[in-house]
């Protein structure tokens, strides 16, 4: 089939890469020139595991092809999927849909022959109504269906997802859009990918809920390790046992500093205002926001905290900048909330990520030194903090660790350590709802 994309950001590239990768003719449009001239080069903007690798393989197949010239994508398309972004729009939290019903009119313009218009973008509940009226309004003559068809990617393994996803969600009741969707995921039929169709709007709010849900699981897991820590229990004992009850689930039941990202902060959001909007307001999500927000500076004071309480003119080495591994997106990163925590509590800092350095640079305050390594990092450190788990930081040598900070204190954020073998180590350590292991047995 002939697929275009409009959108060559994270959604669009891999929802291009993969859809070409079945097979299908994917021609994937971007306004930026420096963008798509970079991915015609081989570039990628994005750090995704294995995505560089798909695209490469697919242009050379001659079944991915990248452009500014958004009538040569549509014209002669089977489909066309809709996946620019959604922020949060600034002063009230709802999605910001401007370059949605822009790019709606400007796909009216083009749209030849029985066309299915899809938005893959994260959209607010209506959206789709809104899309199809402004393509009726710019084109009364047009032949399209305007369907809504989520994406559940996790950042970091995102082709997986969509090559292997546990369901895939299409809103339309249309017989002939149906029938072209069942056509573009046909190659997922030989996975026994469930598909479910369901109306529109049902499609649209799904995607809400679902990140919402997956939120409410990590904010509820936090507020239990904060229980964990005064009580004197382990919370990754307490989350295990939870997990292990097949209503539950084990998956983000695990405790930390909070969740970030492109997704939950601007979904969550989203959905409270909607809820408002709709008169049905929602109470959970709308305390998940709160609670999350709080809870990324708390992690700052809580580093204060292992430090002595006063930590005016010492240095933190922060290991993680992004706001999880596999990725090097910075948005709403807890590591931003808690750098401004340690600055204001005048620190100086010192931090290192695998792939995030070159996005931390542009939103993490001034005054930070960013190092090459992980030793770097910690070299003359009085504390050092794990802010998210890559794998680099899980085995550290922690006797060349202790032998170059200037104190050794570890705050584990993530729970990646055993706290014994990090106290045998000589350090004093801080994890998270692991009752008070704080103790230095050096």
């Amino acid at each position: 089939m002939k697929i275009a994309v409009i959108g060559a950001g994270y959604v669009g590239l891999v929802t291009g890469a993969c859809f070409a990768d079945f097979g299908h003719e994917v021609r994937c449009i971007d306004t930026d020139p420096r963008k798509i001239e970079s991915l015609r080069s081989g570039g990628v903007p994005i750090y995704e595991p294995g995505l560089a690798e798909l695209i490469a393989s697919n242009v050379a197949a001659d079944r991915l092809k990248f452009d500014m010239d958004l009538g040569w994508g549509v014209r002669d398309a089977d489909a066309v999927f809709i996946a620019v972004g959604t922020p949060s729009r600034r002063g009230d939290g709802h999605a910001d849909l401007t370059y949605v019903y822009q790019v709606a009119k400007d796909i009216a313009a083009e749209l030849q022959g029985y066309t299915v218009v899809v938005t893959k973008s994260t959209v607010p509940v209506g959206t789709g109504d809104e899309v199809e009226r402004l393509i009726r309004e710019t084109r009364p003559d047009a032949d399209f269906t305007v369907a809504s068809n989520p994406e559940f990617l996790r950042e970091g393994a995102a082709i997986g997802d969509f090559k292997r996803p546990d369901r895939i969600v299409i809103g339309t009741t249309d017989p002939r859009a149906r029938e072209v969707m069942s056509e573009v995921y046909r190659p997922l039929f030989l996975n026994q990918a469930p598909i479910l169709f369901t109306d529109r709007r049902t499609s649209e709010l799904t995607k809400y809920a679902a990140n919402a849900f997956l939120a409410t699981k990590i904010t509820f897991i936090n507020e239990i390790a904060d229980l964990c820590e005064e009580a004197g229990a382990n919370v990754q004992d307490v989350a295990r046992g939870m997990g292990l009850d097949n209503r539950i689930g084990s998956k983000f039941l695990h405790a930390g500093p909070g969740f970030g990202g492109s997704c939950f902060p601007k979904d969550v959001s989203a959905l409270i205002k909607t809820g408002q909007d709709y008169g049905a307001p929602g109470r959970i999500i709308e305390a998940v926001a709160n609670v999350n927000d709080q809870r990324k500076r708390a992690m700052g004071r809580k580093i204060i905290q292992a430090a002595g309480g006063d930590i005016r003119g010492k240095t933190v080495a922060l290991l993680g900048l992004t706001f999880k591994p596999n990725t090097d997106d910075m948005r709403d990163a807890p590591s931003i909330a808690i750098t401004r925590a340690l600055k204001d509590a005048g620190a100086n800092i010192r931090a290192f990520d695998p792939v995030g350095m070159e996005q931390a640079r542009k939103v993490i305050e001034d005054g930070v030194v960013f190092c090459k390594d992980p030793y770097e990092t910690v070299a003359g450190a009085d504390v050092v903090t794990v802010v998210t788990e890559w794998d680099v930081f899980r085995a550290l040598d922690l006797t060349k660790v202790r032998g170059l900070m200037k104190s050794p204190i570890l705050v584990d954020l993530r729970n990646v350590y055993n706290p014994t073998d990090v106290i045998k180590a000589g350090f004093t350590y801080t994890g998270v709802g692991r009752g008070q292991v704080k103790t230095n047995a050096a």
